[in-house]
């Protein structure tokens, strides 16, 4: 192709589109009602969710591994640090490196240990909600004290006060720590425990519930004020307006003199006869756009009712219950139908 074609279809392809089809084209933008709408259903929905037990366990799950890792390490630091004051208490000024300094190095580790064991134990049983019963107690206060004691041994003897509050914090810390760990799991369990019972389901249900049908009126309001005309600028062409009238007042998005003049109730207000859907219809739209095979799901009930997002969800549960209802439940009326089939092919017959 020679380069004077290619100029040529160079400035067809750059022509501008008529005004008629960027007026075909252009962006409505959403009213403040919708916008609300559009959040209400959006706020039905991540509530429904993220009170959904599961979700809930998940949550807790992963509060629960940051409480562990937490209360390890620092009754281990703790640990590590009472174990240096009680090799001192028990070399009580052997040689360094002879045989009762290494010893001394022995006695903390032997406590620590039997004390790790008793608090990885209480991490399981607390979880469950296991009674361990009073040794296992009695086994891990005797730990500390002696613990305890070893540190503080010398500082009492003294009387150094500064030694004394030294040398008490970290024994404190690690029995406190590790009387808390066992009550904190038991208390997640049962946060565990209570989302999923029946009564916090239901109320949790009914709340969506009302929230997504608050989202579906408001979205239907929005719509209806919509379809009469309303725009949020004040730019759009009333309902009765011609549609040279609608063009020159939408045109490049600039009002018609008439459209700033009229006033705020009249623009909002919705054409007569208008009524608003209601959660019944929605459901009967969808009973009756269903067939066997068709699944039931929110993005179905979507698609055939035109209704909410959060409503949706509230939908199919319920008409899936519904069907199965009816499914489950005997035809009380074919028994009879067929009694009477019976009686009138007798009555022919006898004539």
């Amino acid at each position: 192709m020679s380069t004077h074609d290619e100029t040529t279809t160079t400035t067809t392809t750059s022509t501008p589109a008529s005004p008629a089809v960027a007026a075909d084209a252009r962006h409505v933008p959403l009213t403040r009602g919708q916008r609300l709408a559009a959040d209400a259903a959006e706020a039905a929905e991540v509530r429904a969710f993220s009170e959904h037990p599961d979700v809930v366990a998940l949550r807790v799950e992963r509060v629960r591994t940051q409480i562990d890792v937490l209360m390890w390490l620092g009754i281990a630091l703790g640990l590590a640090f009472t174990m240096v004051n009680v090799q001192q208490f028990a070399a009580d000024g052997a040689a360094v490196w002879s045989l009762p300094w290494l010893a001394a190095w022995l006695l903390d580790p032997m406590v620590s240990i039997v004390l790790v064991a008793v608090l990885r134990a209480e991490q399981v049983t607390a979880r469950w909600q296991v009674d361990t019963g009073p040794w296992v107690r009695r086994v891990k206060w005797f730990a500390f004290a002696a613990t305890y004691v070893m540190n503080t041994w010398q500082s009492w003897a003294v009387l150094d006060a500064a030694g004394i509050v030294l040398h008490s914090v970290p024994p404190a810390l690690v029995f406190l720590a590790s009387e808390a760990a066992p009550v904190l799991r038991d208390r997640l369990t049962e946060s565990v425990t209570r989302a999923a019972t029946p009564r916090h389901t239901a109320d949790h249900a009914d709340t969506a519930n009302t929230l997504a049908n608050t989202g579906a009126e408001c979205a239907v309001n929005a719509t209806a004020t919509a379809d009469a005309g309303t725009d949020v600028n004040g730019g759009t062409a009333g309902v009765h307006d011609t549609p040279a009238a609608a063009s020159t007042a939408t045109a490049g998005g600039t009002p018609s003199a008439g459209s700033r003049t009229r006033s705020a109730s009249t623009r909002r207000k919705p054409r007569a006869g208008a009524r608003r859907t209601s959660r019944a219809d929605y459901l009967a739209m969808a009973r009756q756009r269903w067939a066997p095979g068709v699944e039931i799901t929110p993005a179905w009930i979507r698609q055939v009712t035109g209704c909410s997002r959060g409503l949706s969800s509230a939908l199919a549960a319920e008409l899936r219950t519904e069907l199965t209802t009816t499914e489950t439940t005997p035809d009380a009326t074919a028994p009879a139908a067929a009694a009477e089939g019976v009686d009138a092919e007798d009555e022919r017959t006898a004539a």
